[in-house]
């Protein structure tokens, strides 16, 4: 996970949005549990005999004194024997340490009077509502409890006690845990809040009245619902921000970072690879911190709240539901673990894919011309099916995870159930609140359910940020500690026994190579294919640095200087020709940021590409599209060339520079080429002998060696590499 951490450190600096969004989510799991929470009072009021009032008062009185009482039913008051229910409030648990315990109440004890409510000859009989409610209401610090207390022999005994309401005793109480003074505060609270809320209410169980407050808690509901959708609204909308900034400004690094990676980085690595890692599997990052914001925050928030509501209830049912957790989380790392290496080969698969689509398209036209379809269509899907493979196995941990998470939830709840059922039987809990209990648990396991899949989701974006951050972590060029800035070329460039070999490679590529070119000379290298001469060329520029040996410029160690100074000094002009999809004047002012127009054509004339530049349908304004493709070969050469003329370097490299040339325009170039080279040093690698008879040096390489090195006829009647070169390839050119 160390690497899929590694991208907060973009997520942090959105620390504020960060904060509305988790604030939203625990609003969000608030409100919803709230909302399931006023079930129990739209029960009570539509199916209970006690009411709104009675349910609240009744709850109060076992917040403030450890006291539970029997709820009476409809059939309570329609039975004679039990009609006296209606004027005493049966006791049927009283909780351990609890005022009602010190006061001596007992569990069957009848309350006939309580408080300013107390029986007499002028009035004998007070109503249960009446008693409960001057128990919640009563602001005196001990109250006078009249009850009928039943003997062995069923015999009902008088009995008065005093029974403490300090709540600053409750609080302080020593015996009591803090789980417990948490638990009783919160209790507390909602209590007040909800005897505030039904205030407004009449007490009286008329039709009417029940109408009136079914619409009251209907306008809560509504309320609570507009209040939680605006908060999911932002929760989600800011998350998709955090996560859409940060994976910006992550590509943004790896992009900048791929830029300053040494050329033998890349020895052995496919384009496509890089290009998929930046795009592709910063996508699938993006997608699991956009879950983490979303539901992989809010579901286990809205689980929580529910559950804690669930333990205001009761807390003994809803442990039973919580007692597969351990085990639930077991199985989620084991999923995990399976997740992220299907997901690491469907990664590598994918960009194989992409490599082949790409190499495939742009060799379109070989490939038809050999009639290679069908090995391209069988080639193709081998990797497709490689990565079909993986995506299974992917959709197989995916599609395990929430049926098992049901079937440990299903048996945890059934056990829940059966407890729950039989506390109900037995009068021990109400079966509104058992209702709403149940309908909490089941809310509470459908938002667990909900998130099983973000830890696979997690381990899928863990794989990519291994593979985004292995990027990252390849080391940079940078300049040696106290480099020093290249002075211009003045006097010579010197490779002083160069020895070069590609990484990944056991062959060298440069044997002991020595030579000294004199400033302002122009140096042919000439040689078989694979002998070295491009990779001569490119140690120049720092593309790559020797295994051992010197490039020394003016007698300065190239390592020893800044690679902005020296790579400031030299232009290039390749057989691949790169050009970017812009403007013409774009792409020849490349070499120089903020040229003028007048600069671009002037380098476009000295290349010869002004004479069809300006056919252009909009001059040099004109798109040239993705790698030049709306021009052709020839075109796109002397536009690159111009881009090395409009830099005006020191020293110039030109590698199969007139390759795309046609005979005609090669004439042109050749001059320009011969103009821009006068005084200054220029290295080209060439096979075409126009290029080649006319500079100062002739450099013959084979096997990575130099073998002879002189002027054209010299060599001609000394070497017989270059005689056979001249006549086979330079000639024939």
């Amino acid at each position: 996970m160390k690497d899929f951490r590694r991208v907060f450190k973009y997520i942090w600096p959105q620390w504020p949005r960060i904060i509305v969004v988790v604030f939203s989510a625990a609003l969000i799991a608030a409100l919803l549990s709230l909302s399931f929470m006023t079930i129990i009072p739209l029960l009570k009021v539509m199916m209970g005999d006690e009411g709104l009032h009675g349910w609240i008062d009744r709850k109060s009185c076992n917040c403030r004194y450890g006291l539970e009482f029997y709820a009476p039913k409809t059939s309570d008051f329609t039975s004679t024997e039990n009609q006296a229910i209606a004027y005493r409030l049966l006791v049927t648990n009283v909780e351990k340490n609890s005022p009602a315990e010190k006061a001596g109440l007992k569990q069957a004890d009848r309350i006939v009077g309580v408080g300013e409510l107390l029986i007499s000859d002028q009035n004998p009989q007070i109503p249960f509502t009446r008693l409960l409610e001057e128990m919640v209401t009563s602001n005196k610090t001990e109250l006078t409890v009249q009850l009928k207390r039943p003997s062995k022999d069923e015999v009902f005994i008088d009995k008065t006690l005093k029974l403490n309401t300090s709540r600053d005793k409750l609080v302080d109480n020593s015996q009591w845990s803090g789980f417990e003074k948490i638990k009783w505060k919160s209790k507390m609270a909602l209590i007040e809040h909800a005897q505030w809320a039904v205030s407004f209410l009449p007490r009286e169980q008329t039709a009417d009245n029940k109408i009136k407050a079914v619409i009251v808690i209907i306008i809560v509901i509504g309320v609570v619902t507009v209040a939680r959708c605006l908060a999911k609204f932002y929760q989600g909308y800011l998350a998709e921000k955090v996560v859409q900034v940060a994976i910006n400004h992550l590509r943004e690094d790896v992009f900048g970072h791929l830029m300053d990676i040494p050329m033998a980085s890349f020895a052995n690595t496919r384009p496509s690879d890089s290009v998929s890692r930046i795009v592709h599997d910063t996508a699938i990052m993006g997608a699991t911190i956009k879950v983490m914001l979303g539901k992989a925050l809010r579901e286990p928030l809205n689980a929580l709240f529910m559950v804690g509501c669930a333990m205001l209830l009761n807390w003994q049912l809803a442990l039973i539901f919580l007692c597969a957790a351990p085990l639930i989380v077991a199985l989620l790392a084991a999923f995990g673990k399976k997740m992220k290496r299907a997901t690491t080969k469907s990664l590598m698969a994918s960009s194989q894919m992409l490599a082949k689509l790409q190499e495939t398209m742009s060799g379109l036209k070989v490939v038809k011309v050999y009639n290679q379809q069908p090995f391209e269509r069988e080639t193709f899907k081998t990797i497709n099916n490689k990565l079909l493979k993986q995506l299974l196995r992917i959709s197989k941990v995916d599609a395990a995870t929430n049926p098992v998470l049901e079937i440990l939830g299903n048996f945890t709840a059934s056990a829940a159930l059966l407890v729950g059922v039989n506390w109900v039987m037995h009068g021990r809990m109400d079966s509104p609140e058992f209702l709403t209990l149940l309908i909490l648990l089941g809310a509470a396991a459908e938002a667990a359910r909900k998130t099983s899949d973000v830890w696979n989701k997690i381990q899928q974006a863990n794989a990519a940020a291994e593979r985004v951050f292995a990027v990252m972590d390849k080391p940079a060029e940078h300049d040696k500690p106290g480099a020093i800035e290249l002075p211009q070329l003045k006097n010579k460039i010197e490779f002083r026994n160069i020895v070069f070999t590609y990484p990944g490679r056991n062959r060298a590529v440069l044997k002991e190579v020595n030579l000294t070119v004199s400033a302002g000379h122009n140096v042919a290298i000439v040689g078989p294919n694979g002998s070295g001469k491009t990779t001569l060329a490119n140690l120049i520029p720092r593309f790559y640095d020797p295994d051992s040996g010197q490039v020394l410029i003016d007698g300065k160690d190239i390592r020893d200087t800044t690679l902005f100074s020296l790579r400031s000094q030299i232009g290039m002009v390749t057989q691949n020709m790169v050009a970017f999809n812009n403007t013409v004047a774009a792409n020849i002012a490349y070499g120089k940021p903020g040229s003028t127009r007048e600069e671009i054509t002037t380098a476009a004339k000295r290349s010869f590409a002004h004479e069809f530049i300006r056919l252009l349908p909009n001059g040099y304004d004109t798109v040239i599209g993705e790698q030049g493709s709306n021009l052709s070969g020839g075109q796109l050469q002397r536009i690159v060339i111009a881009r090395a003329i409009l830099k005006n370097p020191s020293i110039l490299i030109f590698d199969e520079a007139t390759s795309q040339v046609d005979a005609e325009s090669e004439n042109k170039i050749h001059k320009a080429i011969e103009e821009i080279m006068h005084d200054r040093t220029s290295f080209i690698i060439a096979h075409r002998f126009s290029t080649v008879i006319t500079a100062d040096v002739i450099v013959v390489m084979d096997d990575g060696r130099i073998i002879a090195q002189g002027q054209h006829d010299e060599l001609l009647q000394r070497c017989a590499l270059y005689q056979s070169l001249y006549e086979t390839q330079l000639v024939k050119a």
